[in-house]
């Protein structure tokens, strides 16, 4: 390794993937390893929190192991060690955080906490440099928020949902269709294969808001489904899709679009588990093709939990000096 050479091991551990990464300089990914436990939820329709820390517990040392081979490195050539403090299931986040703590402590290493969203922002920098003043559309199971970024590591939260984030709503709903668990990826294949012929609510709140709301929507589709049951009607799974699709899809775009180009940004980047979404990612590229804004869309791999983006999120805070004491702990509901 170049003396130079900035070296960021991170664990992340807030949901149902136990995942470690070693990044250099904040954008060269050495080693990314993820290991998912979705088939261990799947017959329970969502993430069991006892079940994912046990995951966790049994994961992380053999994933930490794999990292550091992938990477070929020691602990000696490591500068930091970061790691998801929140927010995210308290018993999945403590065991990183105590990973990550004994890392730190046995070698002797700076620990640095991240904020998961703050990952989900900065997986767009494992693919292009970031330029400010930009804009981050965070689409999630947990968050749907609009966050204005003058300079690294600043978050202005300009937008957020109000009750159910726009991952939420896709499981609710996709629960309703009978479809697995995590339903996102099934009515995003659903959606194209249909057509947004039902007419479902938008819900666009007061003027000038960049707040989301999706409880109605959810709400919507659940009594469209009773109604044509009690009148022995069929409703076509796929066109329900397209049409739930449509709506979330249509406000996420169009108050991206306006405080984009309200706050003037340059660029804007979208992150979150619900990035990987087709539909989302091409309605946002005819959306700002005609435009001067720069749109950043990570690659699928990066858009889910992983590590890579809490140790690019970490080399920021890490070069701004935030450290960590071994009392550190897990935040489930942290803000950013």
């Amino acid at each position: 390794m170049n003396d130079k050479d900035q070296i960021i091991l991170a664990i992340e551990s807030s949901c149902d993937e136990t995942a470690v990464a070693i990044i250099k300089n904040g954008r060269e990914i050495l080693a990314n390893v993820v290991a998912s436990q979705i088939e261990s939820h799947k017959r329970f329709g969502g993430v069991v929190p006892e079940i994912a820390s046990r995951h966790h517990v049994e994961q992380i040392t053999i994933v930490l192991e794999e990292a550091m081979n992938q990477a070929a490195i020691t602990y000696g050539d490591i500068d930091a060690i970061a790691v998801t403090e929140g927010p995210g299931l308290v018993g999945a986040l403590l065991i990183g955080v105590n990973a990550a703590k004994a890392l730190a402590f046995a070698h002797n290493i700076p620990l640095v906490p991240v904020h998961h969203i703050a990952g989900h922002i900065y997986a767009n920098r494992l693919v292009k440099e970031m330029t400010f003043p930009l804009l981050a559309l965070v689409v999630s199971g947990g968050h749907t928020e609009l966050i204005y970024m003058k300079e690294h590591g600043s978050y202005e939260v300009i937008g957020e949902t109000r009750d159910d984030a726009a991952g939420e709503a896709y499981d609710k709903v996709a629960r309703q269709l009978g479809l697995p668990y995590p339903g996102g990826p099934h009515i995003d294949r659903l959606a194209h294969e249909g057509s947004p012929t039902i007419d479902l609510p938008r819900a666009w709140l007061e003027k000038d808001s960049f707040d989301f709301s999706f409880s109605g929507l959810k709400s919507a589709v659940i009594n469209t489904l009773h109604n044509a049951a009690q009148r022995g009607e069929e409703i076509k799974p796929e066109d329900l899709a397209a049409s739930f699709q449509t709506s979330v899809i249509e406000v996420v775009v169009t108050k991206a679009k306006l405080a984009a180009e309200k706050y003037n940004v340059k660029q804007v980047l979208l992150a979150g588990g619900v990035a990987a979404n087709k539909g989302l990612r091409a309605a946002l590229e005819k959306e700002f093709l005609e435009t001067d804004i720069d749109l950043v869309i990570p690659p699928l791999n990066l858009c889910t939990d992983n590590a890579a983006m809490i140790a690019a999120a970490g080399s920021i805070e890490f070069e701004k000096g935030k450290r960590a004491g071994l009392d550190l702990n897990g935040v489930p509901g942290l803000e950013l």
